[in-house]
């Protein structure tokens, strides 16, 4: 039976949690208010017990009411009586607890204790516990191990993956039955919203239905808080883990690599366009599809035109095109419509990796981080996907140009994107090309999307997705009868 850790309910400690957390989450990546400092508000707890009773344990779900939106974030956090060895880059500060005496508090992603606590609460051998009150469980937090994971998994070793942006990975050295290696990565969501996350549910019913095409599926945790008006509760994931593939490169890197060896793509992008096709095709028949309807079509060409006012207020000089813009949308408006699927959301080369013995395995079915949870798990075109993409490839071979002025790339992304969607053809049995006002109207919306966020992020590279806006809207020019 594990040690249970007591709860100091008429302790005081100074600083509070809050005021320890506010001055370092603002300083985090994964912080959405960039520039000012979080003004935080607690909604709820949880805990995980140490094995050994030496550290606490403490997932903290607050509210940051700072902004124009309150914002629901997770912090798991671990107290220590001393300094935890090689963790310095991870402490969020030291409290003075009134019984405890000093207490070094860290950021619980990157404490040993916790991820192994986590990864055994993935699988189902421990028990979350109450925030509150000692020796209790918390049933509003519900561990669950994936159907289709049934390796025995020994955790050797723990680490965070670098570079993140809005979430923290932690990767598990893992060894199955066998003694082999069998490496895990669990993604710790850090902006909480209400409902299901489609990284789980989509992946989750792909790796059920037996899909080599995504990483094997272990586990994920949900959970149900207080909502933020204090009136009822919200149900959502807060972590889910599945298969890593160290040493690969994803898709991005490979296509970097060609462009710089003026290596040929075509095949590697065949491939990857018939993988993809063969995903759609999958999520077709394992999850909900729908006819699509009017009101469908128009909520979504809204969305289109509100991509380019938002585009063309961070650029004015785009409203040169409004028209030819325009026009684009009201033709899409206007066409025949597949029937509503889902799909992956926020399809590029970053979210693909080349694995050996697997080809093309697709990661990270959030979709697009900009848009809502409740659109992001709706069902919708899969030239969407195919969309994306095509914007990923341009994007490929307009980044290579910017880090080599006076070269030209465009050979290669148009070979690239031709293989592609030669791929996907043979592989679904339809061309997306058959479909041309949808997605040149996809793309669109795409390039307008990459015009706001260049704009507010990396505006050296603003002129990639301008440029596509104008090439978009004379090849559509092009097609007219």
């Amino acid at each position: 039976m594990l040690p249970v850790a007591e709860i100091h309910s008429t302790a005081s400690i100074s600083p509070t949690k809050l005021e320890l957390v506010g001055p370092w989450m603002a300083r985090q990546r994964w912080y959405a208010a960039k520039g000012r400092a979080p003004v935080l508000r607690k909604l709820w707890s949880w805990r995980l017990d140490d094995p050994s009773g030496d550290v606490g344990i403490e997932t903290l779900l607050v509210v940051d009411e700072g902004g124009p939106e309150q914002v629901v974030y997770q912090v798991p956090l671990t107290y220590r009586g001393a300094p935890l060895e090689g963790g310095q880059h991870a402490l969020v500060g030291t409290m003075e607890h009134s019984v405890l005496g000093s207490r070094w508090v860290y950021d619980g992603t990157h404490d040993p204790v916790y991820a192994a606590q986590l990864l055994a609460l993935v699988l189902g051998q421990v028990t979350p516990q109450a925030g509150s009150a000692s020796d209790t469980a918390e049933p509003a937090v519900v561990p669950t191990r994936h159907p289709s994971w049934t390796t025995q998994t020994t955790l050797t070793a723990s680490r965070v993956l670098s570079g993140e942006q809005s979430n923290t990975s932690i990767i598990f050295d893992c060894l199955d039955e066998s003694g082999a290696a069998k490496p895990l990565i669990c993604k710790v969501f850090r902006t909480l919203q209400a409902g299901e996350n489609p990284d789980v549910v989509v992946q989750g019913a792909l790796a059920e239905a037996g899909s080599l095409r995504v990483p094997g599926m272990v586990g994920a945790v949900a959970a149900t808080w207080p909502s933020v008006d204090g009136e009822g509760s919200d149900l959502g994931h807060l972590a889910f883990a599945q298969e890593f593939f160290p040493g690969t490169e994803d898709a991005w890197r490979v296509a970097l690599r060609a462009i710089a060896a003026d290596e040929d793509f075509s095949d590697r992008a065949r491939e990857l366009g018939a993988a993809t096709a063969e995903v759609h095709s999958r999520l077709a028949e394992v999850m909900p599809t729908e006819p699509v309807t009017a009101e469908a079509v128009a909520t979504t060409v809204a969305g289109m035109r509100g991509r380019y006012a938002a585009a063309a207020s961070e650029v004015p000089g785009l409203a040169e095109h409004e028209q030819r813009i325009a026009a684009v949308f009201d033709r899409a408006a206007d066409a025949s419509w597949p029937a509503l699927q889902r799909i992956h959301g926020d399809y590029h080369l970053g979210q693909v990796l080349q694995v050996n013995g697997r080809g093309w395995v697709l990661l990270d079915f959030e979709g697009e981080p900009l848009r809502p949870l409740s659109e992001r798990t709706r069902p919708d075109l899969a030239v969407r996907d195919v969309a994306g993409m095509l914007r990923s490839f341009d994007y490929a071979g307009g980044s290579w140009e910017q880090a080599h002025p006076g070269q030209d790339a465009r050979a290669w992304v148009d070979a690239a994107q031709r293989a592609f969607l030669e791929g996907y053809a043979a592989q679904s049995g339809r061309d997306p090309r058959e479909d041309a006002v949808l997605l040149t109207a996809f793309q669109l919306d795409k390039a307008l999307y990459e015009v706001v966020y260049e704009a507010r992020n990396r505006p050296t590279w603003l002129t990639i997705p301008t440029t596509a806006v104008v090439r978009l809207l004379d090849d559509a020019r092009k097609d007219l009868p």
